[in-house]
C-alpha cells in the first residue's frame, strides 16, 4: 500500500453520542487514518458499495440489521476488509453469532489505545501480504478444515453423557485447525482474560462445555477436511509434522528457560506454524502444486517457488490469518518469521527460535520437505542471537523426541 495512502476505517453503531465519543477519542488519528461513521448496518453497507475501506468496526445490537448480519454481509460483498466488534453485549448467543464473520471482538469501554493498536496491526498485516486475492481468500475463513478422525472424536466426546472437558481440551490440542479457532475465541476481549491464553487445554476449559457444544454442533464452526476431486491435499502428513515440530519446540525452549507461558507459546506456535500450508493447499490447491513443482523442477528456494506460485510464502499467509484472529503476538511472529527468522526485529532467543529449528530438524530427520516445503536451519541469525553454540544440543532434544515418537509409532 502507497506510505500516503490513508487507511480507511468505518465505524458502525446505532447510537450517535457512541459516533461523537468515538471522533473526540481517536481525534489525534486524523493524519494517519480516514475515518466515516454510519449509524446502521444499512448505512454501512450503502457507503461501503461506493467507498472502498480497509477495515469496519461495528457494535453487535442495533435495530434492524444488527451486527453479525452486518459483518457477514461485509464479508461476502467486500472479503477483504477487516471485521472487527466493538460492543457492550456480552452475552452468548449475539458472540456466538458474530463468530464466523468477526475477526477479532473488542468490548466497550474501549481505551483509545487498545482500539488504535488492534486497528493498527489490522493495516500493517495487510500491508504485510500484499497480493489482493491472497488476502481476500484469508480474509474470507471463518474456519479452517480439521483432521476427520480428531473432529469425530471431538463429536462423539460431546455428545456423550460424561462428556468430560479434559477430554476435549486433549482432542482439541491435537487439531492444527481447532487449535486457532479455540485460541481466537479465548483470547477475544468479551471473556476478559487479563493477559492472552496460549494453551489449548486452558482455552477450551474458560470457553466451557456449553460454548463448545454450540460451537461444534450448532455453529458448526468446526469442519472436516473432505478433499477435492483433484490432488488430495496430505492433511494427515501435515498434523503429524505439526504435532511433532509442537513437542520439539517445546523441549526446545524448556533447554534454554523455565518461563512456562513461552514454552506455551513455542509448543502452540509449532502446531500452528504451517497452518499457511493448510490455507493455500485446501483452497489454492492447485498453487500449492505449482510451487512444489517449481522447487523440484528449478534451482529454486522454497520461498522463492512460493513467491512465484502464489505471490507470497505460507508463512505470511500463516502469520496474516493469526494476526487477523488476534492471536498472541509471539505465536503470530513465530508462525510468520519461522522460514526466515533474521527478518524478526526481536534478536533474541523467542518461541520463534525453538519453532525455526524444530521445523527443520523434524523436516531433515523424517523427510518431510516434500509436504511442508521446509527450509534448512539458518546458522546466521543463531549466531546474530548468540545461540549458534545451543543447535547440538538441540537437534539432540529433537532426535529424542523424533525416536520416541517411531517407538510408539
Amino acid at each position: 500500500m502507497d506510505k500516503n495512502i490513508k487507511n480507511h476505517i468505518l465505524f458502525v453503531d446505532d447510537e450517535r453520542d457512541v459516533l461523537d465519543g468515538l471522533k473526540r477519542m481517536l481525534r489525534d488519528m486524523r493524519k494517519e487514518w480516514e475515518m466515516s461513521f454510519a449509524e446502521s448496518g444499512e448505512d454501512a453497507l450503502e457507503f461501503l458499495a461506493n467507498t472502498p475501506c480497509d477495515v469496519v468496526v461495528s457494535d453487535m445490537r442495533m435495530p434492524g440489521m444488527d451486527g453479525p448480519q452486518l459483518l457477514s454481509e461485509v464479508l461476502k460483498r467486500h472479503p477483504n476488509i477487516v471485521r472487527i466488534v466493538l460492543s457492550g453485549h456480552s452475552d452468548k448467543e449475539m458472540i456466538l453469532k458474530s463468530v464466523g464473520a468477526a475477526h477479532q471482538y473488542l468490548a466497550k469501554p474501549c481505551d483509545a489505545e487498545t482500539l488504535k493498536a488492534v486497528v493498527e496491526q489490522a493495516c500493517a498485516l495487510r500491508d504485510l501480504l500484499a497480493d489482493d486475492s491472497l488476502q481476500g481468500v484469508v480474509s474470507q475463513l471463518a474456519s479452517l478444515p480439521s483432521l476427520p478422525t480428531l473432529y469425530f472424536e471431538l463429536i462423539e466426546e460431546l455428545k456423550s453423557p460424561d462428556s468430560s472437558m479434559n477430554r476435549i481440551g486433549k482432542i482439541i490440542s491435537k487439531d492444527v485447525s481447532m487449535s486457532a479457532k479455540i485460541l481466537q475465541l479465548v483470547n477475544s476481549a468479551f471473556f476478559g482474560m487479563p493477559q492472552h491464553v496460549s494453551s489449548t487445554s486452558q482455552a477450551a476449559n474458560l470457553l466451557g462445555l456449553d460454548i463448545i457444544k454450540t460451537l461444534v454442533l450448532s455453529t458448526h464452526i468446526f469442519l472436516h477436511y473432505k478433499g477435492s476431486s483433484k490432488t488430495e491435499f496430505p492433511i494427515s502428513a501435515l498434523w503429524d509434522h505439526s504435532a511433532l515440530t509442537a513437542i520439539c519446540a517445546k523441549e526446545i525452549y524448556k533447554t534454554v528457560s523455565h518461563d512456562t507461558k513461552a514454552i506455551d507459546e513455542a509448543f502452540m506456535a509449532g502446531m500452528l506454524h504451517d497452518v499457511g500450508l493448510l490455507i493455500i493447499g485446501t483452497n489454492l490447491n492447485e498453487k500449492y502444486e505449482q510451487a512444489l513443482s517449481l522447487l523440484q523442477n528449478e534451482e529454486i528456494t522454497s520461498y522463492d517457488a512460493e513467491r512465484k506460485a502464489f505471490g507470497s510464502s505460507h508463512a505470511e499467509v500463516g502469520g496474516y490469518l493469526l494476526g487477523l484472529w488476534g492471536l498472541p503476538q509471539r505465536i503470530v511472529e513465530a508462525v510468520f518469521f519461522h522460514h526466515n527468522p533474521s527478518k524478526s526485529s526481536d534478536k533474541k532467543f523467542t518461541p520463534l527460535t525453538a519453532v525455526h529449528i524444530a521445523s527443520a530438524i523434524e523436516a531433515d530427520v523424517r523427510q518431510s520437505e516434500a509436504l511442508t516445503i521446509s527450509c534448512p536451519v539458518n546458522e546466521r541469525y543463531l549466531e546474530q542471537i548468540g545461540m549458534l553454540d545451543h543447535l547440538p544440543k538441540w537437534v539432540e532434544v529433537c532426535q529424542k523426541v523424533l525416536g520416541r515418537q517411531e517407538e510408539n509409532g
